[in-house]
């Protein structure tokens, strides 16, 4: 298996981090996919999936190396740039644009695990995997973007809350099962494959959600900075995951009983307005009297107010026939790697 080694002081001050750039690059890999995990994601593809073949159908070269960068066993590491906390999707990019060709040309030659088509031995290699990523932000991420933070922000407060509740192993173990584990001994698995170990102790380790949910990748900046990308979990990221149980219904009301299910993981007023129909008043009133019963808390993520339930919460949600979500297996994700970056 592939794992990283780190010392306790690395592990105590890693973050989570949202970023931009790291959405932006799960929604190429799911428009190069073009498999959807759930309904939302299929309606998504049907939005913007013939754009995307057309702009490749019109650009061969880039088409290429999109099927090379993103290859069955190895993505080309300039394509994925370590995210830095705080990064704008700009600066991102700019690393992708500013990679020497030569560099390029070398990782793309690792994702191939062969040498380089002749229509890929060029220098703009890198602008054209700049311009492709800046179409895919402006055209499919930028719009809904705000609504993708919110729910990105909400599973970081779940996972911190996770944390706090369980320690870092069942964070970890979470993140991607099947393939994140913490083995024990400052050992953290990344990927089930047999790769080499990594020290990276004393570097800074920062693990990014996206909402795609067949995503997932690692990359680092060698002995700076280290991160691990996972699929977020939640009510907005499975959209099917929404019913109330008719028998917490029956007891709540079936709309206070709606927002009390949805909250498995933390949602802002708005994303409950937005999930259940209701108006923001109604959200409002249910909210204060759950949190008012115990069975809500409120915390604050950046500029958002997110709300989750408490355990007592849980307790009677599942006491009404609606179990905890459980984290999903990623069926049909191919693993990805590179010779510096060990792709899970």
């Amino acid at each position: 298996m592939g794992w990283w080694q780190l010392n306790a002081d690395t592990l105590a001050r890693s973050r989570f981090v949202v970023s931009p750039f790291a959405e932006t690059f799960a929604c190429l890999k799911l428009l190069h996919a073009g498999d959807a995990a759930h309904p939302g994601e299929q309606e998504w593809l049907r939005t913007h999936l013939p754009s995307h073949r057309a702009r490749l159908a019109a650009e061969p070269v880039t088409a290429r190396l999109v099927g090379a960068g993103l290859g069955r066993e190895w993505i080309a590491d300039f394509l994925t740039p370590t995210p830095r906390d705080g990064e704008r999707f700009a600066d991102a990019v700019a690393r992708v644009r500013t990679t020497p060709p030569d560099t390029a040309r070398a990782h793309l030659r690792t994702s191939l695990a062969g040498p380089l088509p002749a229509e890929l031995d060029r220098d703009d290699l890198p602008e054209r995997a700049a311009a492709l990523l800046e179409w895919v932000w402006e055209a499919t991420v930028r719009p809904s973007w705000e609504r993708r933070r919110r729910v990105l922000e909400a599973d970081v407060v779940a996972r911190t809350a996770q944390v706090s509740q369980g320690g870092w192993v069942s964070v970890l173990d979470a993140l991607r099962p099947g393939r994140t584990r913490w083995l024990g001994e400052n050992r953290l698995q990344i990927n089930p494959h047999e790769y080499p170990p990594r020290e990276i102790s004393g570097a800074e380790l920062v693990f990014v959600p996206v909402t795609v949910q067949r995503a997932g990748w690692v990359a680092w900046e060698d002995g700076v900075r280290y991160a691990a990308v996972y699929p977020c979990t939640g009510a907005l990221a499975h959209p099917t995951e929404r019913a109330a149980p008719s028998a917490l219904g029956a007891l709540l009301g079936p709309a206070r009983a709606t927002v009390l299910t949805l909250l498995a993981s933390p949602l802002s007023t708005t994303q409950l307005t937005a999930l259940t129909g209701q108006g923001l008043g109604s959200v409002g009133r249910h909210l204060k009297v759950l949190r008012e019963a115990g069975l809500v808390e409120r915390r604050r993520a950046g500029r958002s107010v997110l709300y989750g339930r408490t355990a007592a919460g849980d307790v009677l949600v599942e006491a009404g026939g609606h179990p905890q979500p459980k984290e999903r297996e990623e069926p049909g994700d191919q693993p990805r790697r590179t010779r510096s970056r060990r792709r899970p």
